[in-house]
Protein backbone atom coordinates (compact mmCIF):
# COMPACT_ATOMS: atom_id res chain seq x y z
CA UNK A 1 0.00 0.00 0.00
CA UNK A 2 1.57 3.36 -1.00
CA UNK A 3 0.25 5.22 1.63
CA UNK A 4 2.02 3.03 3.85
CA UNK A 5 5.12 4.76 2.99
CA UNK A 6 3.90 8.27 4.13
CA UNK A 7 5.69 9.75 6.62
CA UNK A 8 3.73 13.14 7.09
CA UNK A 9 4.54 16.12 8.72
CA UNK A 10 0.92 17.28 9.03
CA UNK A 11 0.57 17.48 12.67
CA UNK A 12 3.99 19.48 13.34
CA UNK A 13 2.78 21.29 10.90
CA UNK A 14 0.35 22.23 13.01
CA UNK A 15 2.48 24.26 15.01
CA UNK A 16 3.36 26.75 12.22
CA UNK A 17 3.07 30.30 12.75
CA UNK A 18 4.48 30.30 16.63
CA UNK A 19 1.14 30.39 18.63
CA UNK A 20 0.18 33.87 20.21
CA UNK A 21 1.73 35.61 17.51
CA UNK A 22 -0.58 38.10 15.42
CA UNK A 23 2.97 38.29 12.39
CA UNK A 24 2.68 36.07 9.74
CA UNK A 25 5.94 33.57 9.49
CA UNK A 26 6.35 34.85 5.67
CA UNK A 27 7.07 37.89 7.08
CA UNK A 28 10.43 37.24 9.00
CA UNK A 29 13.48 38.17 8.16
CA UNK A 30 12.52 41.04 6.13
CA UNK A 31 14.78 43.47 5.28
CA UNK A 32 13.55 46.50 7.67
CA UNK A 33 14.34 49.32 5.32
CA UNK A 34 11.73 47.73 2.89
CA UNK A 35 8.26 48.72 2.41
CA UNK A 36 5.44 45.77 1.81
CA UNK A 37 1.96 45.63 1.22
CA UNK A 38 0.58 43.74 3.94
CA UNK A 39 -3.22 42.78 4.84
CA UNK A 40 -3.53 44.10 8.67
CA UNK A 41 -6.83 42.54 10.15
CA UNK A 42 -8.44 44.02 13.18
CA UNK A 43 -11.11 42.78 15.92
CA UNK A 44 -14.07 45.20 15.10
CA UNK A 45 -14.75 46.74 11.52
CA UNK A 46 -11.54 49.08 11.12
CA UNK A 47 -12.62 52.58 11.82
CA UNK A 48 -10.57 56.20 10.56
CA UNK A 49 -8.81 55.97 13.84
CA UNK A 50 -7.48 52.54 13.33
CA UNK A 51 -6.49 53.67 9.99
CA UNK A 52 -4.97 56.45 11.26
CA UNK A 53 -2.90 54.51 14.04
CA UNK A 54 -1.36 52.09 10.94
CA UNK A 55 -0.52 55.77 9.24
CA UNK A 56 1.06 57.01 12.03
CA UNK A 57 3.55 54.43 12.01
CA UNK A 58 4.21 55.22 8.48
CA UNK A 59 1.25 53.20 6.79
CA UNK A 60 -0.41 54.01 3.40
CA UNK A 61 -4.03 52.59 3.37
CA UNK A 62 -4.52 51.48 -0.41
CA UNK A 63 -7.85 49.55 -0.26
CA UNK A 64 -10.40 49.06 2.65
CA UNK A 65 -11.55 45.18 2.66
CA UNK A 66 -14.08 45.58 5.55
CA UNK A 67 -15.58 41.99 5.07
CA UNK A 68 -12.50 40.62 6.84
CA UNK A 69 -12.33 43.82 8.93
CA UNK A 70 -8.89 44.63 7.65
CA UNK A 71 -6.91 47.04 5.43
CA UNK A 72 -4.51 46.89 2.69
CA UNK A 73 -1.39 48.69 3.68
CA UNK A 74 1.98 49.75 2.10
CA UNK A 75 4.41 49.86 5.00
CA UNK A 76 7.71 50.09 6.06
CA UNK A 77 8.54 46.75 7.26
CA UNK A 78 10.47 48.27 10.31
CA UNK A 79 7.18 48.99 11.28
CA UNK A 80 5.30 45.25 11.42
CA UNK A 81 5.94 44.82 15.00
CA UNK A 82 4.16 47.47 16.16
CA UNK A 83 1.30 46.86 14.22
CA UNK A 84 1.19 43.89 15.00
CA UNK A 85 1.49 45.04 19.07
CA UNK A 86 -1.56 47.27 18.69
CA UNK A 87 -4.10 45.86 20.90
CA UNK A 88 -6.96 46.32 18.25
CA UNK A 89 -4.88 44.50 15.87
CA UNK A 90 -5.64 40.56 15.40
CA UNK A 91 -3.91 39.37 12.79
CA UNK A 92 -0.64 40.74 9.90
CA UNK A 93 -0.12 38.71 6.36
CA UNK A 94 1.43 39.66 3.24
CA UNK A 95 -0.64 40.40 -0.07
CA UNK A 96 0.31 37.13 -0.89
CA UNK A 97 0.23 36.37 -4.70
CA UNK A 98 -2.43 33.92 -5.70
CA UNK A 99 -2.35 32.41 -9.39
CA UNK A 100 -4.88 30.56 -11.29
CA UNK A 101 -5.27 26.53 -10.66
CA UNK A 102 -17.03 19.55 -22.38
CA UNK A 103 -18.79 17.55 -24.27
CA UNK A 104 -17.65 14.08 -22.53
CA UNK A 105 -17.85 15.77 -18.96
CA UNK A 106 -21.40 17.54 -19.02
CA UNK A 107 -23.23 14.17 -19.54
CA UNK A 108 -20.85 11.94 -16.75
CA UNK A 109 -21.89 14.22 -14.55
CA UNK A 110 -25.76 14.37 -15.12
CA UNK A 111 -25.50 17.64 -16.32
CA UNK A 112 -27.09 17.07 -20.12
CA UNK A 113 -29.96 14.99 -18.01
CA UNK A 114 -30.50 17.80 -15.74
CA UNK A 115 -30.89 20.00 -19.57
CA UNK A 116 -33.72 17.72 -20.53
CA UNK A 117 -35.90 18.89 -17.53
CA UNK A 118 -34.97 22.90 -18.20
CA UNK A 119 -32.81 23.04 -15.26
CA UNK A 120 -29.94 25.03 -16.83
CA UNK A 121 -29.57 27.59 -14.30
CA UNK A 122 -31.28 30.03 -15.18
CA UNK A 123 -32.06 33.39 -13.40
CA UNK A 124 -29.03 32.80 -11.59
CA UNK A 125 -25.64 34.64 -10.98
CA UNK A 126 -22.12 32.76 -11.13
CA UNK A 127 -19.61 35.29 -10.20
CA UNK A 128 -16.17 33.83 -12.16
CA UNK A 129 -13.36 35.46 -9.91
CA UNK A 130 -10.40 34.94 -12.45
CA UNK A 131 -8.71 36.46 -15.15
CA UNK A 132 -11.64 38.01 -17.04
CA UNK A 133 -14.25 36.59 -19.32
CA UNK A 134 -14.42 37.40 -23.12
CA UNK A 135 -17.27 38.57 -24.52
CA UNK A 136 -17.97 35.31 -26.71
CA UNK A 137 -21.09 33.97 -28.26
CA UNK A 138 -21.52 31.07 -26.34
CA UNK A 139 -22.41 33.38 -23.45
CA UNK A 140 -25.44 35.23 -25.54
CA UNK A 141 -28.73 33.77 -24.93
CA UNK A 142 -29.60 31.95 -27.95
CA UNK A 143 -33.07 32.87 -28.35
CA UNK A 144 -32.82 36.61 -27.42
CA UNK A 145 -29.04 37.32 -28.49
CA UNK A 146 -28.78 39.42 -24.98
CA UNK A 147 -25.42 39.04 -22.96
CA UNK A 148 -25.31 37.04 -20.20
CA UNK A 149 -22.09 38.77 -18.86
CA UNK A 150 -24.43 40.91 -16.57
CA UNK A 151 -21.80 42.59 -14.74
CA UNK A 152 -17.96 43.43 -15.29
CA UNK A 153 -14.87 45.05 -13.17
CA UNK A 154 -11.41 44.64 -13.27
CA UNK A 155 -9.45 44.62 -9.72
CA UNK A 156 -6.25 44.70 -11.91
CA UNK A 157 -4.97 48.15 -12.62
CA UNK A 158 -2.90 47.05 -15.19
CA UNK A 159 -5.27 45.19 -17.55
CA UNK A 160 -6.64 45.31 -21.33
CA UNK A 161 -9.08 43.61 -23.31
CA UNK A 162 -11.13 41.41 -21.36
CA UNK A 163 -9.32 38.82 -20.61
CA UNK A 164 -5.34 38.83 -21.44
CA UNK A 165 -4.41 35.39 -20.23
CA UNK A 166 -7.49 33.10 -21.37
CA UNK A 167 -8.00 30.89 -18.22
CA UNK A 168 -11.50 33.08 -16.86
CA UNK A 169 -13.07 32.40 -20.26
CA UNK A 170 -12.22 29.09 -20.26
CA UNK A 171 -13.53 28.93 -16.17
CA UNK A 172 -16.29 30.31 -17.67
CA UNK A 173 -17.38 28.43 -20.62
CA UNK A 174 -17.11 25.05 -18.61
CA UNK A 175 -19.82 26.67 -16.08
CA UNK A 176 -22.03 28.62 -18.15
CA UNK A 177 -21.23 28.26 -21.95
CA UNK A 178 -24.13 27.30 -24.09
CA UNK A 179 -22.29 26.02 -27.38
CA UNK A 180 -23.58 28.17 -29.13
CA UNK A 181 -20.38 28.42 -31.27
CA UNK A 182 -20.11 24.48 -31.72
CA UNK A 183 -24.16 24.53 -32.57
CA UNK A 184 -25.79 23.96 -36.02
CA UNK A 185 -25.13 22.19 -39.34
CA UNK A 186 -22.13 20.48 -40.19
CA UNK A 187 -21.27 20.54 -36.41
CA UNK A 188 -19.74 17.15 -35.17
CA UNK A 189 -19.24 18.13 -31.19
CA UNK A 190 -21.08 20.70 -29.25
CA UNK A 191 -19.49 21.97 -26.42
CA UNK A 192 -22.09 22.96 -23.38
CA UNK A 193 -21.24 24.28 -20.06
CA UNK A 194 -22.92 22.91 -16.93
CA UNK A 195 -25.25 25.65 -16.16
CA UNK A 196 -25.50 27.21 -19.68
CA UNK A 197 -28.81 29.49 -18.62
CA UNK A 198 -26.85 31.01 -15.73
CA UNK A 199 -25.88 34.54 -16.25
CA UNK A 200 -22.01 35.07 -15.05
CA UNK A 201 -20.38 38.43 -13.32
CA UNK A 202 -16.88 38.61 -14.42
CA UNK A 203 -15.20 39.68 -11.39
CA UNK A 204 -11.00 40.46 -13.09
CA UNK A 205 -7.95 39.77 -10.40
CA UNK A 206 -5.18 37.95 -12.27
CA UNK A 207 -3.04 39.71 -14.68
CA UNK A 208 -1.98 39.21 -18.21
CA UNK A 209 0.35 35.97 -16.41
CA UNK A 210 -2.43 34.96 -14.26
CA UNK A 211 -0.78 36.36 -11.06
CA UNK A 212 -3.14 38.06 -8.37
CA UNK A 213 -2.90 38.85 -4.93
CA UNK A 214 -4.63 38.19 -2.11
CA UNK A 215 -6.14 41.90 -1.56
CA UNK A 216 -7.84 41.68 -5.10
CA UNK A 217 -9.22 38.42 -4.59
CA UNK A 218 -10.98 39.73 -1.39
CA UNK A 219 -12.06 43.09 -3.01
CA UNK A 220 -13.77 40.70 -5.81
CA UNK A 221 -15.60 38.91 -3.20
CA UNK A 222 -16.80 41.87 -1.33
CA UNK A 223 -17.98 43.10 -4.74
CA UNK A 224 -20.01 39.65 -5.17
CA UNK A 225 -21.70 40.08 -1.86
CA UNK A 226 -22.62 43.88 -2.38
CA UNK A 227 -23.88 43.12 -5.76
CA UNK A 228 -25.76 39.59 -4.35
CA UNK A 229 -29.57 40.87 -4.48
CA UNK A 230 -29.07 42.93 -7.76
CA UNK A 231 -27.44 40.01 -10.15
CA UNK A 232 -29.00 37.34 -7.73
CA UNK A 233 -25.39 36.16 -7.18
CA UNK A 234 -25.81 32.39 -5.49
CA UNK A 235 -22.43 31.28 -6.86
CA UNK A 236 -18.87 32.49 -6.44
CA UNK A 237 -15.89 30.26 -8.48
CA UNK A 238 -12.03 30.25 -7.57
CA UNK A 239 -10.59 28.49 -9.80
CA UNK A 240 -7.23 30.05 -8.17
CA UNK A 241 -5.29 29.96 -4.88
CA UNK A 242 -1.91 29.27 -3.15
CA UNK A 243 0.18 27.50 -0.69
CA UNK A 244 -0.90 27.85 2.99
CA UNK A 245 0.45 29.94 5.45
CA UNK A 246 -1.63 29.91 8.59
CA UNK A 247 -4.63 28.37 10.13
CA UNK A 248 -7.70 29.57 8.11
CA UNK A 249 -8.98 31.04 10.91
CA UNK A 250 -6.42 33.94 10.87
CA UNK A 251 -5.88 33.64 6.90
CA UNK A 252 -7.59 36.87 5.35
CA UNK A 253 -8.11 35.06 1.80
CA UNK A 254 -10.27 32.26 4.24
CA UNK A 255 -12.23 34.55 6.29
CA UNK A 256 -13.26 36.24 3.13
CA UNK A 257 -14.85 33.47 1.58
CA UNK A 258 -16.81 32.81 5.10
CA UNK A 259 -18.09 36.03 4.73
CA UNK A 260 -19.03 35.11 1.21
CA UNK A 261 -20.43 31.83 2.37
CA UNK A 262 -22.67 33.28 5.46
CA UNK A 263 -24.06 35.69 3.07
CA UNK A 264 -25.92 33.13 1.06
CA UNK A 265 -23.20 32.65 -0.91
CA UNK A 266 -22.20 29.25 -2.46
CA UNK A 267 -18.52 29.44 -2.63
CA UNK A 268 -16.79 26.63 -5.26
CA UNK A 269 -12.61 26.54 -5.13
CA UNK A 270 -9.94 24.44 -6.33
CA UNK A 271 -8.05 21.94 -4.59
CA UNK A 272 -4.69 22.63 -6.07
CA UNK A 273 -2.81 20.67 -8.90
CA UNK A 274 0.09 19.76 -6.14
CA UNK A 275 -0.33 16.21 -5.93
CA UNK A 276 2.65 15.21 -7.27
CA UNK A 277 4.28 17.38 -4.88
CA UNK A 278 6.72 14.98 -2.37
CA UNK A 279 9.01 17.44 -1.41
CA UNK A 280 8.55 16.11 2.55
CA UNK A 281 7.18 12.77 1.73
CA UNK A 282 3.63 13.21 1.68
CA UNK A 283 3.08 12.46 -2.00
CA UNK A 284 0.69 15.60 -2.37
CA UNK A 285 -1.47 15.10 1.82
CA UNK A 286 -1.31 18.44 2.87
CA UNK A 287 -1.12 20.10 -0.49
CA UNK A 288 -4.54 21.60 -0.84
CA UNK A 289 -4.61 25.25 -1.55
CA UNK A 290 -5.93 28.35 0.42
CA UNK A 291 -8.80 29.42 0.20
CA UNK A 292 -9.58 25.32 -0.55
CA UNK A 293 -8.64 24.82 2.94
CA UNK A 294 -11.72 26.25 4.64
CA UNK A 295 -14.29 23.99 5.77
CA UNK A 296 -17.19 26.34 4.95
CA UNK A 297 -16.31 26.27 0.74
CA UNK A 298 -16.65 23.03 -1.18
CA UNK A 299 -12.68 22.25 -2.51
CA UNK A 300 -12.97 20.50 -5.79
CA UNK A 301 -10.53 17.90 -6.91
CA UNK A 302 -10.05 16.62 -10.27
CA UNK A 303 -11.01 13.55 -12.10
CA UNK A 304 -9.27 12.47 -15.91
CA UNK A 305 -12.24 10.91 -17.78
CA UNK A 306 -11.76 8.41 -20.56
CA UNK A 307 -13.38 10.76 -23.31
CA UNK A 308 -16.91 8.36 -23.07
CA UNK A 309 -19.99 9.11 -21.56
CA UNK A 310 -19.53 7.41 -18.51
CA UNK A 311 -18.09 8.16 -15.16
CA UNK A 312 -17.73 4.21 -13.85
CA UNK A 313 -14.20 4.23 -15.47
CA UNK A 314 -12.76 7.98 -14.54
CA UNK A 315 -10.07 8.26 -11.99
CA UNK A 316 -8.55 11.06 -10.08
CA UNK A 317 -5.83 12.70 -11.97
CA UNK A 318 -2.09 12.96 -10.15
CA UNK A 319 -1.64 15.89 -10.41
CA UNK A 320 -4.62 16.74 -8.39
CA UNK A 321 -4.19 18.25 -4.76
CA UNK A 322 -4.59 15.93 -1.60
CA UNK A 323 -5.97 16.50 1.81
CA UNK A 324 -6.16 16.48 4.92
CA UNK A 325 -5.05 20.23 5.16
CA UNK A 326 -1.87 21.74 5.83
CA UNK A 327 -2.15 22.91 9.58
CA UNK A 328 -5.68 22.18 10.89
CA UNK A 329 -6.08 18.66 8.92
CA UNK A 330 -9.36 19.23 7.28
CA UNK A 331 -10.66 16.72 5.53
CA UNK A 332 -10.82 17.96 1.60
CA UNK A 333 -11.35 17.79 -0.94
CA UNK A 334 -15.47 17.70 -1.08
CA UNK A 335 -15.84 16.35 -4.30
CA UNK A 336 -14.37 15.36 -7.17
CA UNK A 337 -15.38 16.33 -10.61
CA UNK A 338 -14.04 15.96 -14.60
CA UNK A 339 -10.79 18.21 -15.08
CA UNK A 340 -8.66 16.66 -17.48
CA UNK A 341 -8.19 17.77 -20.79
CA UNK A 342 -11.55 19.49 -20.80
CA UNK A 343 -12.92 21.33 -24.08
CA UNK A 344 -13.79 25.42 -23.86
CA UNK A 345 -13.88 28.28 -25.10
CA UNK A 346 -10.46 29.29 -26.57
CA UNK A 347 -8.05 30.27 -23.52
CA UNK A 348 -6.22 33.21 -25.64
CA UNK A 349 -3.07 34.23 -27.13
CA UNK A 350 -0.54 33.18 -24.03
CA UNK A 351 -1.83 29.27 -24.49
CA UNK A 352 -2.33 29.48 -28.21
CA UNK A 353 1.51 30.79 -28.65
CA UNK A 354 3.11 28.40 -25.60
CA UNK A 355 1.23 25.40 -26.22
CA UNK A 356 -0.54 25.35 -29.81
CA UNK A 357 -1.27 21.91 -29.57
CA UNK A 358 -3.99 21.98 -27.09
CA UNK A 359 -5.91 24.48 -29.97
CA UNK A 360 -9.16 22.57 -30.76
CA UNK A 361 -9.29 21.83 -34.57
CA UNK A 362 -12.10 23.62 -36.45
CA UNK A 363 -12.31 20.60 -38.84
CA UNK A 364 -11.85 17.88 -35.85
CA UNK A 365 -15.35 19.46 -34.46
CA UNK A 366 -17.06 20.43 -38.42
CA UNK A 367 -17.97 18.64 -41.60
CA UNK A 368 -15.10 20.58 -43.88
CA UNK A 369 -12.50 20.57 -46.17
CA UNK A 370 -9.43 21.99 -47.10
CA UNK A 371 -6.58 22.97 -44.12
CA UNK A 372 -6.98 22.55 -40.83
CA UNK A 373 -8.69 25.98 -39.27
CA UNK A 374 -9.36 27.81 -36.37
CA UNK A 375 -12.05 27.01 -33.69
CA UNK A 376 -13.28 29.14 -30.36
CA UNK A 377 -12.36 25.94 -28.11
CA UNK A 378 -8.89 25.35 -26.71
CA UNK A 379 -8.41 22.09 -24.21
CA UNK A 380 -6.87 22.58 -21.07
CA UNK A 381 -6.91 19.97 -17.27
CA UNK A 382 -6.43 20.60 -13.81
CA UNK A 383 -8.44 21.57 -10.87
CA UNK A 384 -9.22 25.01 -12.03
CA UNK A 385 -11.36 23.16 -14.82
CA UNK A 386 -13.12 20.78 -12.04
CA UNK A 387 -14.32 23.35 -10.29
CA UNK A 388 -16.57 25.47 -12.79
CA UNK A 389 -18.00 21.81 -12.77
CA UNK A 390 -19.16 21.83 -9.77
CA UNK A 391 -19.95 25.35 -10.09
CA UNK A 392 -22.41 24.95 -12.47
CA UNK A 393 -24.09 21.67 -10.75
CA UNK A 394 -24.63 24.31 -7.97
CA UNK A 395 -26.43 26.98 -10.07
CA UNK A 396 -28.95 24.46 -11.34
CA UNK A 397 -29.49 22.93 -8.11
CA UNK A 398 -30.32 26.77 -7.37
CA UNK A 399 -32.98 27.35 -10.01
CA UNK A 400 -34.91 24.33 -9.12
CA UNK A 401 -34.72 24.96 -5.75
CA UNK A 402 -33.73 28.97 -4.72
CA UNK A 403 -34.12 28.30 -1.16
CA UNK A 404 -31.40 26.17 -0.23
CA UNK A 405 -28.07 27.47 1.84
CA UNK A 406 -24.95 27.29 0.47
CA UNK A 407 -24.51 24.59 3.31
CA UNK A 408 -27.89 22.32 2.10
CA UNK A 409 -26.53 23.00 -1.37
CA UNK A 410 -22.89 21.50 -0.08
CA UNK A 411 -24.98 18.33 1.67
CA UNK A 412 -26.50 17.78 -1.10
CA UNK A 413 -24.42 17.28 -4.21
CA UNK A 414 -21.94 15.42 -1.09
CA UNK A 415 -24.44 12.67 -0.57
CA UNK A 416 -25.43 12.43 -3.40
CA UNK A 417 -21.82 11.98 -5.42
CA UNK A 418 -20.89 8.60 -7.17
CA UNK A 419 -19.20 6.63 -4.61
CA UNK A 420 -18.39 3.75 -7.08
CA UNK A 421 -14.84 5.12 -8.12
CA UNK A 422 -11.85 2.69 -8.36
CA UNK A 423 -9.92 2.15 -5.23
CA UNK A 424 -6.39 2.97 -7.13
CA UNK A 425 -5.20 4.07 -10.52
CA UNK A 426 -2.36 4.45 -12.79
CA UNK A 427 -1.82 7.77 -14.24
CA UNK A 428 1.13 8.55 -17.38
CA UNK A 429 2.08 12.29 -17.80
CA UNK A 430 2.53 12.31 -21.65
CA UNK A 431 5.46 15.22 -21.29
CA UNK A 432 7.71 13.16 -18.76
CA UNK A 433 6.78 9.09 -19.65
CA UNK A 434 6.91 9.34 -15.92
CA UNK A 435 3.85 6.97 -14.40
CA UNK A 436 1.73 7.53 -10.74
CA UNK A 437 -0.35 5.34 -8.83
CA UNK A 438 -3.35 7.16 -7.38
CA UNK A 439 -5.36 5.79 -4.54
CA UNK A 440 -8.64 7.31 -4.32
CA UNK A 441 -9.73 8.03 -0.80
CA UNK A 442 -11.74 10.60 1.46
CA UNK A 443 -8.51 12.88 0.61
CA UNK A 444 -8.02 12.50 -3.13
CA UNK A 445 -11.59 12.17 -3.97
CA UNK A 446 -13.73 13.66 -1.13
CA UNK A 447 -17.59 12.36 -0.71
CA UNK A 448 -16.98 10.79 -4.83
CA UNK A 449 -17.82 12.04 -8.60
CA UNK A 450 -20.24 14.86 -9.22
CA UNK A 451 -23.58 13.76 -9.78
CA UNK A 452 -25.68 16.91 -10.87
CA UNK A 453 -28.68 14.99 -12.21
CA UNK A 454 -28.73 13.08 -8.55
CA UNK A 455 -28.78 15.74 -6.21
CA UNK A 456 -31.44 17.13 -8.59
CA UNK A 457 -33.84 14.25 -8.07
CA UNK A 458 -33.86 14.27 -4.36
CA UNK A 459 -35.75 16.55 -1.94
CA UNK A 460 -33.90 16.26 1.30
CA UNK A 461 -32.50 18.88 3.51
CA UNK A 462 -29.67 18.65 5.29
CA UNK A 463 -30.15 20.94 8.93
CA UNK A 464 -27.52 22.21 10.03
CA UNK A 465 -24.15 23.32 8.92
CA UNK A 466 -21.80 20.86 6.66
CA UNK A 467 -18.17 22.15 7.94
CA UNK A 468 -15.75 19.88 6.05
CA UNK A 469 -14.71 17.88 9.26
CA UNK A 470 -11.19 17.54 10.48
CA UNK A 471 -9.06 14.34 10.66
CA UNK A 472 -7.41 12.69 14.06
CA UNK A 473 -4.47 10.50 14.04
CA UNK A 474 -5.02 8.38 16.73
CA UNK A 475 -0.39 6.86 17.42
CA UNK A 476 -1.67 4.09 19.80
CA UNK A 477 -3.81 2.24 17.08
CA UNK A 478 -2.49 4.18 13.65
CA UNK A 479 -5.54 4.71 12.80
CA UNK A 480 -8.03 8.11 11.89
CA UNK A 481 -11.29 8.91 12.53
CA UNK A 482 -12.83 12.04 11.76
CA UNK A 483 -14.05 14.99 14.05
CA UNK A 484 -17.30 17.74 13.80
CA UNK A 485 -17.99 20.81 15.16
CA UNK A 486 -20.93 21.31 16.86
CA UNK A 487 -24.45 21.26 14.99
CA UNK A 488 -22.80 20.39 11.60
CA UNK A 489 -25.05 17.57 9.49
CA UNK A 490 -22.61 14.80 9.16
CA UNK A 491 -22.54 12.29 12.19
CA UNK A 492 -24.00 9.02 12.93
CA UNK A 493 -27.25 9.40 11.27
CA UNK A 494 -28.70 7.15 8.78
CA UNK A 495 -29.81 9.69 6.55
CA UNK A 496 -26.66 12.38 6.73
CA UNK A 497 -24.19 9.95 8.58
CA UNK A 498 -20.47 9.65 7.36
CA UNK A 499 -21.36 6.01 5.74
CA UNK A 500 -23.60 7.78 3.23
CA UNK A 501 -22.08 11.09 2.68
CA UNK A 502 -18.14 9.31 2.24
CA UNK A 503 -19.42 5.72 1.72
CA UNK A 504 -18.96 3.13 3.96
CA UNK A 505 -15.65 2.61 5.56
CA UNK A 506 -14.29 5.80 4.56
CA UNK A 507 -11.93 6.03 7.60
CA UNK A 508 -12.99 3.48 10.32
CA UNK A 509 -10.24 0.37 10.73
CA UNK A 510 -6.75 0.04 11.23
CA UNK A 511 -5.35 0.97 7.91
CA UNK A 512 -8.13 2.47 5.76
CA UNK A 513 -6.90 5.90 5.09
CA UNK A 514 -3.29 5.60 5.82
CA UNK A 515 -2.62 2.07 6.51
CA UNK A 516 -0.81 0.65 9.67
CA UNK A 517 2.26 2.18 10.82
CA UNK A 518 2.27 5.31 9.63
CA UNK A 519 2.80 8.19 12.01
CA UNK A 520 2.30 11.68 11.83
CA UNK A 521 4.16 14.22 12.68
CA UNK A 522 7.35 12.31 12.53
CA UNK A 523 10.59 14.14 11.09
CA UNK A 524 11.03 17.74 10.28
CA UNK A 525 7.82 20.19 10.31
CA UNK A 526 8.35 23.14 7.33
CA UNK A 527 8.87 26.40 8.42
CA UNK A 528 9.15 29.86 7.79
CA UNK A 529 8.20 31.54 4.41
CA UNK A 530 8.16 28.36 2.32
CA UNK A 531 6.49 25.92 3.57
CA UNK A 532 6.23 23.18 1.45
CA UNK A 533 6.75 24.70 -1.69
CA UNK A 534 9.77 26.74 -0.84
CA UNK A 535 10.28 30.49 -0.68
CA UNK A 536 8.03 32.48 -3.25
CA UNK A 537 6.73 29.55 -4.59
CA UNK A 538 3.40 30.08 -6.33
CA UNK A 539 1.23 27.21 -7.92
CA UNK A 540 3.44 25.72 -10.54
CA UNK A 541 6.74 26.06 -9.59
CA UNK A 542 8.83 23.23 -10.29
CA UNK A 543 6.20 21.15 -10.49
CA UNK A 544 6.76 17.94 -12.92
CA UNK A 545 6.49 18.78 -16.58
CA UNK A 546 3.70 19.36 -18.34
CA UNK A 547 2.13 21.40 -15.04
CA UNK A 548 2.36 25.47 -14.65
CA UNK A 549 0.36 27.93 -11.98
CA UNK A 550 -2.53 25.60 -11.55
CA UNK A 551 -3.23 24.15 -14.89
CA UNK A 552 -1.71 20.95 -16.08
CA UNK A 553 -1.37 21.88 -19.92
CA UNK A 554 -0.97 18.60 -21.26
CA UNK A 555 -2.96 16.51 -19.04
CA UNK A 556 -2.36 13.07 -18.57
CA UNK A 557 -3.09 9.67 -19.72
Amino acid sequence: MKLLRILPILLAAASLGHAGSKLATDLEGIDPKKGIDVIVQFKDPPTSERHQEVSNLGGQLRMQLDTVRAGLYRIPAAALARVANNPNVTYVSPDRRVSRTLDYAAQTVGALAAHTFHWKGSGIGIAIIDSGVINAYDFSDLSSGKHRIVYRENFDPGASGYDDYGHGSHVAGIAAGNGASSTGAGFLRTFTGIAPEANILDLRVLDKDGIGTDSRVIAAIQKAISVKKRHNVKVINLSLGRPVYESYKLDPLCQAVEAAWKAGIVVVVAAGNNGRDNSFGTEGHGAINSPGNDPYVITVGALRGKENLTYVDDEIASYSSKGPTLIDHVVKPDLAAPGNRIVSLDAGRFFHNNYPGNIIDFCAIHTCSGPAGYSQYYKMSGTSMATPMVSGAAALLLQKEPALTPDQVKARLMKYANKNIPASSFSTDPVTGLTYWNQHNIFTVGAGYLNAYAALNYSDVASGTALSPTAAFNASTNTVSLVFADGVTWGTGVTWGTGVVWGTGAVSGTGVVWGTGVVWGTGGSPSGTGLIWGTGVVWGTGQPSGESAGIAIHGEN
